[in-house]
């Protein structure tokens, strides 16, 4: 389907338009955790919509957990980072134009708590596996769009190999956010190099057989990425510009 001429997609609906615009307006601040959205008739207005159409937009946003509808009174935004859930997440990611660097940093710190668990798993698991899949690493284009998007589907196996697979269904939640950030993070050679450098001792732990190393390896490594894109954030925006 990817691959089909642009006048094959399927057009998206009204609904799904109007789901995708209160959503950025509650992600922006246009519409505040806990504020109450305006009547649905003036909501239709602002939008350029009709009722129904608004009615199923907001439909949608409360079975995500983004808004309570309650009949006859006004629809509250919810407080989603206390409220909400793995849907959430998934939406939050997707509206990366949208996030602060921090937020990125909070994921790392996520993922500095289940990489190493992860990858221990995996390798305990299905250690041979994993070193096929550092072995396609070895061939990665010195560019930050190759190394992020290897070093994504790297990490994707090792929650697949470890048998877990709400792993995988956590990192992919932020799949496509993990990849266009890591272009930034990646765009600094030191980083490209650092993480060559961690295949290359996770390889070598493997082939040992010390699975306390690897675990330890992929720790230092996670560790060191939060300090290296806070480096990078910092230096760069969302957009690809100086900053």
């Amino acid at each position: 389907m990817e691959n089909l001429p642009h006048a094959w997609e399927t057009p998206r609906k009204p609904a799904e338009l109007t789901e995708d615009r209160l959503l950025t307006a509650i992600l922006d601040g246009t519409f505040p955790i806990n504020s109450a959205l305006p009547s649905e008739r003036e909501l239709a207005e602002m939008l350029g919509v009709t009722r129904p159409t608004l009615r199923e937009a907001l439909q949608r946003l409360s079975r995500d957990g983004w808004v309570e509808i309650h009949h006859g009174k006004t629809t509250r935004v919810r407080d989603y980072w206390r409220e909400g859930n793995l849907l959430i997440l998934s939406a939050i990611a997707r509206h990366g134009e949208l996030l602060s660097g921090d937020f990125v940093t909070q994921l790392l710190q996520i993922r500095l708590l289940m990489a190493p668990e992860y990858a221990r798993m995996a390798i305990q698991n299905q250690g041979s596996a994993v070193l096929e899949a550092l072995a396609d690493l070895h061939n990665l284009d010195d560019s930050p769009e190759e190394f992020s998007r290897g070093d994504f589907l790297f990490h994707r196996q090792l929650t697949v190999l470890s048998g877990n697979p709400i792993f995988t269904l956590i990192l992919n939640g932020f799949g496509d956010l993990y990849i266009e950030m890591g272009k930034i993070y990646f765009a600094n050679p030191e980083a490209r190099g650092f993480s060559r450098d961690f295949y290359g001792r996770l390889e070598s732990a493997i082939r040992k057989g010390d699975v306390t190393l690897a675990h330890d390896v992929v720790r230092g490594v996670m560790l060191k990425s939060i300090e290296l894109w806070n480096a990078a954030a910092h230096r760069t925006t969302f957009d690809g510009r100086e900053g």
